[in-house]
C-alpha cells in the first residue's frame, strides 16, 4: 500500500520545504502557500522515501522530510516508473504525472554534500486536477495509467 508519509511546504523557492502534516491542494494550482505552486506543469513535486534512503546511506542520516523541496514523500509506490500521464489518487485530490524527474539547479546543498541528488532522477511532478486535502497517512493509488 502506497501512503504519504510527509507534506512539505515552504514560502520561498531554493530551500528545503517544512512539514506541514496536512494541506490543501488547489485544482491547476498546486499545495496553497507553496512557493512553487502556480499555473504550469509542475504544481507538486513528489519524492518517495525509498529514494531517500538511498541518499542517507551516503553519510546523511539525518535527512527530514522535505530535505529535496519535494511537496510530498511517500513511501510504498515507484514514483520514476509511473509514465507521465498517469492519475494518481493522493488523499482528497485527483493529481496527473506531468514529468518525471528535473534538472539539478545549481548549487544544490545535498548534491555538495554526498556528490549525488536523488530528485533529478526519481523525483515527479504533478498537477492537480480535482482539489483537496492531503495528510500523512493517505493513501496513494493508481487511477488511470
Amino acid at each position: 500500500m502506497a501512503i504519504v508519509l510527509a507534506v512539505n511546504s515552504s514560502k520561498e523557492k531554493g530551500v528545503p520545504k517544512k512539514n506541514i502534516e496536512v494541506g490543501y491542494f488547489v485544482a491547476d494550482h498546486g499545495l496553497e502557500g507553496d512557493a512553487h505552486a502556480a499555473s504550469w506543469h509542475r504544481q507538486v513535486s513528489l519524492l518517495g522515501n525509498e529514494s531517500v534512503e538511498k541518499v542517507k546511506a551516503l553519510g546523511l542520516p539525518d535527512l527530514e522530510y522535505g530535505a529535496f523541496a519535494e511537496n510530498l514523500t511517500t513511501e510504498g509506490i515507484t514514483l520514476y516508473e509511473l509514465p507521465v500521464g498517469t492519475k494518481l489518487r493522493v488523499g482528497e485530490t485527483l493529481m496527473e504525472v506531468t514529468q518525471i524527474g528535473k534538472e539539478c539547479h545549481t548549487g544544490c546543498a545535498i548534491r555538495q554534500k554526498t556528490g549525488d541528488c536523488v530528485m533529478p532522477r526519481e523525483g515527479i511532478f504533478t498537477k492537480v486536477l480535482e482539489p483537496g486535502w492531503v495528510r500523512q497517512g493517505d493513501s496513494i493509488e493508481i487511477a488511470e495509467q
